[in-house]
C-alpha cells in the first residue's frame, strides 16, 4: 500500500516538474510600449511647434511706410540744369534709415533709381535755370520696389542778383545768398551739399546754372504708402 502511495506521489511530482519546464516566461512589453509612446508624443509636439512657427511667419504683417514720409537720397552722380536732360535716369542710395515705429523699414545704403523730369540751362527758361527730379524705385531684398514720390524742383534766376528758388525749400534761399555774398560760391556749395541740399537746396555754378554734386543729399516725399514684406 505504501509503495503505491509513493509511486502516485512521485508521478504527481514528475508531472508538475514537466509542466514547469515546458511553460514559457511571460514577456514584459511595458518598457517597449512606453518608449514607442514617448517617441510618438515627441514627434507630434515637434510637428505642432513647426506648424505654429510657420503660421506665425505667414501671419506676419508687412511694414507700411505711410504717405508723406520723407526719404533722403545720396546722389550717385552729379545732376544739373545744364549737364542733365529730361528723361535721364540717375542712381543713388538711401542716406539714412527710414523708420516705421521702432523698425527700420528701408535701411541706409539701399540702392535707388530716379528720373530727371526736366532740365533747362540758363537762358532756356525765361532767363533762368530749372532742374526737376523724381524718385522711381528702391531696391530691397534684391527686388526693385516702385515708388511714387513728389517732384523736386530747383530753379535759379539768371539776371541781376544771384538767387535761387526751390519748390518747398524757401528756407535755404537766405543761406545760398549769404554763402555767395560772404564766402563765395564754395561756401554756398558746402552749405547745400550738407543739410541744405537735403531740404531741397541746389548749388549754383559760376554762370548760375543749377548743380547737384555727386553725394548730395536730396529729400523726396512719398505720395503713396509702401508695403514692405518682413
Amino acid at each position: 500500500m505504501r509503495s503505491r502511495l509513493f509511486l502516485f506521489t512521485l508521478s504527481l511530482y514528475l508531472a508538475f516538474a514537466a509542466l514547469g519546464c515546458t511553460s514559457k516566461p511571460s514577456t514584459d512589453t511595458t518598457a517597449d510600449t512606453g518608449s514607442a509612446s514617448d517617441a510618438a508624443k515627441g514627434g507630434k509636439e515637434s510637428k505642432d511647434k513647426n506648424s505654429r512657427e510657420a503660421a506665425k511667419e505667414a501671419k506676419k504683417e508687412p511694414l507700411v511706410v505711410p504717405s508723406g514720409t520723407t526719404v533722403t537720397v545720396s546722389l550717385g552722380s552729379a545732376l544739373g540744369s545744364k549737364v542733365s536732360q529730361a528723361g535721364q535716369t540717375f542712381s543713388g542710395s538711401i542716406a539714412k534709415d527710414v523708420m516705421v515705429g521702432n523698425t527700420v523699414a528701408i535701411p541706409k545704403g539701399a540702392t535707388v533709381a530716379g528720373t530727371v523730369t526736366d532740365a533747362k540751362p540758363l537762358g532756356k527758361f525765361a532767363g533762368g535755370a530749372v532742374l526737376q527730379v523724381r524718385l522711381d524705385s528702391i531696391t530691397l531684398n534684391g527686388s526693385d520696389m516702385p515708388v511714387q514720390s513728389g517732384l523736386r524742383t530747383f530753379s535759379a534766376k539768371g539776371k541781376g542778383k544771384r538767387s535761387a528758388v526751390m519748390a518747398g525749400g524757401g528756407a535755404a534761399l537766405g543761406g545760398i545768398i549769404g554763402g555767395l555774398a560772404g564766402g563765395g560760391k564754395g561756401a554756398a556749395i558746402g552749405l547745400l551739399a550738407g543739410g541744405g541740399a537735403g531740404a531741397g537746396g541746389a548749388a549754383l555754378t559760376g554762370n548760375k546754372d543749377i548743380v547737384l554734386p555727386a553725394e548730395s543729399a536730396v529729400s523726396f516725399e512719398i505720395t503713396q504708402p509702401l508695403e514692405i514684406k518682413q
